[in-house]
């Protein structure tokens, strides 16, 4: 079966100032498809978090929206600097941002959390000094 959307989005470290643009045009356009506000919310959480740890923590990397008729998939892919301790860095409030971020009120440890709660399905794999990769899925049905 053919995608229905097969989107990517570039996502610069440390560019607060576009930081929400993708996640926003992901809602966008799963709204144009139809799909329902309950799925829709659960994946425009997921998406900002994942584009603001992309725009705090890597050194850039991309955002991949894929839909289709058997559900939504979100993987995030960055360079680096890859994450030393996944088991820690999934707990409510670990945080390793920079002053920068937390001055700009971001960095509260929530984002890996909060991506694992509203995805259906949720896959980290992390390597120091190569980078990380995140997969969401989202069912269709909620």
């Amino acid at each position: 079966m053919s995608a229905l959307i097969h989107a990517v989005y570039p996502v610069q470290a440390g560019d607060y100032t576009r930081a929400g643009e993708a996640s926003a045009d992901i809602k966008r356009r799963l709204k144009q498809l139809g799909v329902s506000s309950l799925v829709m919310r659960r994946v425009a959480v997921a998406s900002y978090e994942v584009e603001l740890n992309l725009v705090i923590h890597s050194l850039g990397g991309e955002l991949i929206l894929e839909v289709d008729m058997s559900g939504i998939r979100l993987t995030s892919q960055d360079v680096g600097p890859g994450i030393p301790n996944i088991e820690m860095a999934m707990q409510e409030g670990y945080s390793t941002a920079s002053e920068e971020a937390r001055a700009m009120g971001f960095g509260a440890g929530m984002g890996l959390p909060n991506m694992k709660r509203n995805a259906d399905s949720f896959e980290i794999d992390s390597q120091p000094g190569k980078g990380t990769r995140i997969s969401m899925g989202f069912s269709l049905n909620g």
